[in-house]
C-alpha cells in the first residue's frame, strides 16, 4: 500500500508540474514537428534521466538545500538569464530567415539534447526540494528503504507522460486550428520565454526583496 501511494503521489505531482509551457516542452514540440515521435521520445528520455538524478538528490538532501539560501538565490538568477537567452535566440531566428539558430539543438542526438537542456534547468532544484519536503513532512510519501524508488518511478513516469501529452496537444491544435498553427506557435515561442522570465523575475523579487 505504501509503495502504491508513493508511486501515485510521485506521478501526480510530476505530471501536473510538467504540463505548464516551459522551455523543455517547447523545444520538445520543435523536435516533434521536425523529427517525429521516435526522436521526441529519445529527447524526453534524456530529460527524465537528469530529472531522476535531481529528484533523488533533493529527496536525500532536501533539508540541507533549503538552508543554503544564497545558493538557491543564484540558481533562480541563472534561470532568469537562461530564459532570456532562449527568448532572444528564438526571436532572432524568427526575425532573420537567413539563419537557423534552432538547429543548434536539432542537429544533436535528441537524447543528448534532452540531457543537456534538462541539466540547465536549474529551477527544478528548488521546485523538487520544496515538494519533497512538503510530501515527506505531511507523510504523503515514505522514503525509508526501497519506498523512495517507487516515488522516483512515479515522478519519472509523470514527467514523461505529462510532457508528451502537452507536445502532442500543441501539435494537434497547430494542425486542426485556423488560429493556432505552426507559424503562430513559432512566432509565439519567444513571447512565452519572455513571459516565463518575467514571471520568474516577479517571484524572485517577491521572495528576496518585497519585505
Amino acid at each position: 500500500m505504501i509503495t502504491l501511494k508513493n508511486l501515485v503521489v510521485g506521478f501526480l505531482v510530476s505530471f501536473v508540474g510538467s504540463i505548464p509551457l516551459g522551455y523543455l516542452n517547447i523545444i520538445g514540440y520543435e523536435i516533434y514537428t521536425k523529427k517525429g515521435i521516435n526522436n521526441t521520445i529519445q529527447y524526453l528520455i534524456g530529460v527524465v534521466i537528469i530529472e531522476a538524478i535531481v529528484i533523488y538528490l533533493t529527496l536525500i538532501f532536501a533539508n540541507i538545500l533549503t538552508k543554503n539560501k544564497q545558493w538557491m538565490k543564484k540558481i533562480e538568477l541563472f534561470t532568469i538569464f537562461f530564459l532570456l537567452i532562449l527568448a532572444s535566440t528564438f526571436f532572432i531566428n524568427n526575425d532573420n530567415s537567413g539563419t537557423n539558430l534552432k538547429s543548434v539543438y536539432t542537429n544533436y542526438l535528441p537524447l543528448i539534447t534532452g540531457i543537456i537542456l534538462s541539466s540547465l534547468n536549474f529551477i527544478q532544484i528548488p521546485f523538487w526540494t520544496g515538494w519533497n519536503l512538503y510530501l515527506i513532512n505531511n507523510k504523503f510519501i515514505t522514503i525509508k528503504r526501497y519506498n523512495k524508488f517507487f516515488y522516483l518511478a512515479g515522478t519519472i513516469l509523470g514527467t514523461f507522460l505529462g510532457m508528451l501529452s502537452l507536445i502532442l496537444s500543441l501539435y494537434y491544435f497547430s494542425k486542426n486550428s485556423s488560429v493556432i498553427n505552426q507559424n503562430t506557435i513559432s512566432k509565439g515561442i519567444p513571447l512565452v520565454f519572455f513571459g516565463l522570465a518575467i514571471f520568474q523575475i516577479y517571484k524572485f523579487y517577491k521572495k528576496y526583496y518585497s519585505k
